[in-house]
């Protein structure tokens, strides 16, 4: 990727280095973090989270440790790749007469408190609609390319791309429509739900893609196929096998990889927002 002459975002609150004190609670926060891990797996966690417990636990404490220097290679390409997210959704945004309201992005190390609760970096990259913040330990990247198989700076943009298409969704009011819904559905029907959110936010990642390459020319030959190999890699089939050794279709919560694929490429050809209503179709 070029992004040698992008702007860093002012957006970014680097929390790496601090070490987060749980305390003796457990109750509400234990059943978040197994939430959170149940669907970064492909897991329905609502049985989890039915099973009982407080809903509220005290909020944990992060102490500040030895952080590393804000401006280094790994912080400024995100920072670089969240303002390419604010340039363009601000543009979309705007031309529907709407206001781009920008996330801010949570640099953590190990485990962060969000307004979500207690998260240890195992459940991956996410997305907290409460303080509409995307959290990430960059050492995911690191397990991107050599657990999932899906190297490459873009592969790496194309995840934090995803998850400010969820961001996205929140400002639109999708998040919170399904959310609704999949309290009056059943499991199954509440888990198409939630593939369908992920799916569209892949498609919104492709957007992203293909609006800021034909603003700023940031992509370089292969770039298109390392976002391509990521969203592949993370699909929910591909994960059930190499977590469970078999796939159970009926407990995707993603998308398949092929699916995950077709999305990001339909955002990608189209750059069209229109494009990337999931919901209304049969065939994902």
């Amino acid at each position: 990727m070029r992004l040698e002459d992008q702007r860093p975002s002012t957006n970014v609150e680097d929390r790496r280095g601090m070490r987060v004190g749980r305390g003796a609670a457990t109750g509400g926060i234990g059943i978040i973090i197994i939430a959170l891990i149940a669907m970064f797996f492909g897991v329905d966690p609502r049985p989890i989270l039915q099973s009982g417990g407080p809903a509220v636990a005290p909020p944990a404490q992060q102490q500040r440790g030895a952080a590393p220097p804000k401006d280094d290679p790994a912080a400024q390409f995100v920072a670089k790749v969240l303002a390419s997210t604010e340039d363009v959704w601000t543009e979309v945004f705007a031309r529907s007469g709407r206001t781009y309201q920008k996330p801010t992005l949570v640099l953590f190390d190990g485990a962060v408190q969000s307004a979500c609760g207690y998260a240890q970096a195992a459940v991956g990259p996410f997305y907290c609609p409460p303080d509409k913040k995307v959290y990430i330990d960059l050492a995911f990247y690191r397990d991107l390319a050599t657990r999932f198989r899906a190297p490459g700076d873009f592969a790496q943009a194309y995840v934090l791309a995803h998850e400010v298409g969820h961001h996205v969704q929140n400002l639109l009011g999708i998040a919170e429509r399904v959310h609704g819904l999949q309290r009056r559905v059943n499991e199954r029907q509440a888990n198409d739900l939630s593939v369908r959110m992920e799916l569209q936010a892949d498609c919104l990642a492709g957007i992203w893609a293909a609006r800021a390459n034909a603003k700023s020319r940031i992509l370089e030959p292969g770039d298109a196929e390392e976002g391509i190999a990521a969203a592949a890699a993370v699909g929910d089939d591909r994960i059930q096998m190499a977590t469970r050794g078999y796939v159970a279709p009926d407990g995707f919560t993603h998308g398949s990889a092929q699916q995950r694929v077709r999305w990001f490429r339909r955002g990608f050809e189209s750059g069209d927002l229109a494009q990337c209503d999931t919901f209304s179709v049969t065939n994902l």
